[in-house]
This record gives structure tokens, sequence and C-alpha cells, in this order.
């Protein structure tokens, strides 16, 4: 049986030259190269999503790959995708680099410039240790084979407009539906989701930051289980502490919890800090939370022009939620997609605040009633992002399991949720 080979290489000098040897192996079938990270995880994502057997033996990461550093990505592909085999190309074959690589997830390394006789032994070495771990994982149906959990991140365009009732909102549908569900406050400085939820937990996301291998135990003892069943893993208390939590540690935790979680919801509130942009990057979508006024709107511009020069996300791969909306503002929905150059939810929250006033002055979000308008939007958000599914117990009035009260998901007539 050949095997399937799959090149991921910026530079299109190093692309010609790889692939041209690998076209030379005994048994290779190198299929066509991918050229940034976001490209690769896309690719074995859809992949995985269709059978285990269609991902490649064996993955080639350039050590110039981008815009996520290298090893991030060997390791963000170890933890998705275990039943692939990944061989980092380097000029730098040092010991230091070989223990590092694999302590990130990779099965080998090969040194530049490139041996025909290195790269078909570690190819051959790598493809029958691949095959040997998909055979495992067809023999136990425990066993986590597929691309992980739907990462969703909320983002403010401003402070104030409501991207922590937003996140806090769509893991609670999530959860209701009979997902298993987690939220992360990744506002470092200023979370508030413990607020919201009336929870006081010592541990949090910082606890999680200096951990190289984030096992399913340690992940465990770092999250706080909410009475909604919804797992949180907060921000700090101490504010300061917010910087302990690096791009590399964020995507490391980011990649742990979507592999153990079907949702994951990370509130990234208004402020862009490295760990909250690596989640960005990471997300399936990125929602971001403006209001129908001037400042918001620009805000939200600014927000998405400069994701766009840092090549986190481009403009139309991010979805702007518009909350407090009401048919009287002058700045409409199609407008602010105008001005973004970004996708808008058909679903808006309406500006009613006093149905929330009572549960966030005390602090609990979760139990705020069913036939708030403002909550049959948010859930109703859920439903237009694919976040919740019908339980078992899902009534036909459209309730989700775990919830008393039934959830409508009908559009309102003036646009509304």
């Amino acid at each position: 049986m050949p095997t399937r080979i799959l090149p991921a290489v910026g530079d299109v000098d190093a692309v010609r030259s790889l692939t041209t040897l690998l076209s030379q192996l005994p048994d290779a079938e190198p299929v066509a190269p991918v050229v940034d990270s976001t490209q690769l995880v896309d690719t074995l994502a859809r992949l995985a999503a269709e059978s285990v057997d269609e991902l490649p033996e064996v993955v080639v990461v350039h050590e110039r790959i981008g815009p996520v550093p290298a090893l991030e990505l060997i390791r963000e592909v170890a933890l998705r995708f275990p039943a692939v085999g990944v061989i980092l190309v380097t000029s730098d074959a040092s010991p230091g680099l070989f223990q590092a690589a694999m302590d990130y997830g990779a099965r080998g390394l090969v040194a530049l410039p490139l041996s025909y006789e290195e790269l078909a032994s570690r190819v051959q070495a790598v493809a029958q240790w691949s095959v040997g771990v998909r055979r495992h994982l067809g023999a136990g149906s425990d066993v986590f084979t597929g691309v992980g959990g739907t990462v969703v991140t909320v983002s403010g365009a401003k402070g104030g407009v409501g991207a922590t009732l937003t996140a806090v909102q769509l893991a609670l549908a999530a959860q209701a539906s009979g997902r298993a569900t987690a939220l992360v406050d990744m506002d470092l400085q200023t979370g508030d989701v413990a607020s919201y939820l009336d929870v006081q937990f010592r541990r949090s996301v910082v606890d999680l930051a200096a951990i190289n291998d984030i096992s399913p135990r340690v992940l465990a003892d770092a999250v706080f289980r909410h009475d909604t069943g919804v797992a949180l893993l907060l921000a700090p208390a101490e504010g300061e502490r917010g910087e302990e939590v690096t791009d590399r540690s964020a995507r490391q935790i980011v990649s742990a919890l979507r592999s153990r979680y079907e949702v994951v919801v990370i509130d990234c509130g208004a402020q862009l800090s490295g760990a909250g942009a690596a989640a960005v990057e990471m997300a399936d979508t990125a929602l971001l939370v403006t209001t129908p006024d001037v400042i918001a709107v620009r805000g939200a511009k600014r927000a998405v022009r400069m994701w766009d020069r840092l090549q986190i996300r481009k403009a139309e791969e991010t979805t702007v939620v518009v909350n407090r909306h009401s048919r009287s503002t002058e700045i409409q929905p199609p407008l602010i997609q105008k001005i973004t150059g970004t996708a808008v939810a058909a679903t808006t929250v309406p500006a009613h605040f006093k149905e929330l006033q009572g549960v966030v002055d005390a602090g609990r979000v979760h139990e705020l009633e069913s036939k708030s308008t403002v909550k049959q939007a948010l859930w109703g958000l859920a439903g237009e992002l694919g976040l919740v599914r019908a339980g078992e117990g899902a009534h036909k009035a459209g309730r989700l399991r775990g919830d008393r009260g039934s959830v409508g998901f009908r559009r309102r007539k003036d646009g509304g949720g």
C-alpha cells in the first residue's frame, strides 16, 4: 500500500526540491503541498471528517512554515490528528532541537540539505508507526480519532458591547443541547466570566501556561464544573498574571480543550493579547461583537484591519454579531457588513437590558429566563453557528435539554434572534 505524504512548505524553492525528492521514494504517494499552517490544519480536518483512513500517513513540515511556528504546528497536528506522523525538515539538526521536536510530537527530523537516504529512512519509519497507530485506533471506539471539537472565539469591538454575555450564553446553549462544552475566559486582565456565573475557583488558565504536556488529568484539575455542566477555565484573579499565558501556551491549551470537548467557547475580551490572537487564529469561528453605534462599529473595523495586518484572520473569515439592535437605529447590519468587510450573523440581539439587569447584578446570568428575548436571540445564534444539537429530551417546541423554558430559534420580524 503506498504511503501518502503531505508536504507543508511555505518556500517555493523548498517545495520544488522536497516534492521532487518525495516522488522518488519507493511506494510513496506525495499529495499536493500546502503552503501555510492554516491550510495544513484545514486540509487534515476535512479529511478526518470523512474518515481517519483518509488522512495521510506522513506530514512533512518545513521549518519556515507560517504563520504558526513549525514546532507549535507540530504540536497541534499531534494533538488533533494522532494517527498522522509528522517529520520536521530543518537546517538545525542539533540535539536540542531534536529533543524539542520530539517533545512537541514530531516522529522524526530530517536535516537540510535533504538527503535521499535519510528522508527515505525517516518516511518509512514514520509511515510504519502511523499504520500501527491506526490499527490500534480501529480496535477501540473510545479512542479520540477525529478533528476535535468546534472552537468559537468571542471578541468585543470595544469594551462593554456584550462579548462576555454572548460567550456565556453560547456555551450554555451548547451544553443544554447535550454537547460537552468548555467556556474559557481569555480576557486575562479583566475577565468577568466568573462574576457572571457566581463562581469562586482558585485555579485558572495560568495554571496550564507552564505545562508542556497537558494531560486529561491536568486539564480536569484546572477546570471548574459549573452547575449547568459547562466546564469553566477562568481568567486569573490577579490580572498581572495574565502575562504568563503566552501565544505558545494558548495554542497548547486550546488544542487540549478541543481534543476533550465538543464545543469550546473562548471569551477574548476587547483587548488583543498574544494569547487571544492565537485563539482567534485557531478558531473555527471568530465572532466580533459590536453595538449599532458609530464608536463601536469603528472599533470593529479597526479590530478587523488589525487582525488582517497581523495575519491572525482575514475579514471574510470573521463574523460580526450585532448586539442591542433595534429597527430604529440608523446603523443596521447591512451597513456594518459593508463597513467592516466581514460576514454579519443573521441573528441579531435586541436591546432589552431590563431583562438582564437582575441576573447580571446577582452574577447569575445562567438563570436568565427562557422567555427573555435576549436569551432567545443568543441561543438562536448558537443554533445558527451549529453549536447546538437536538438532545434526547428535546421538545417539539424547540426546548433544549436542561432548560425549563422553550427556546425558539425562529427569526423575529425586526431581524432579531
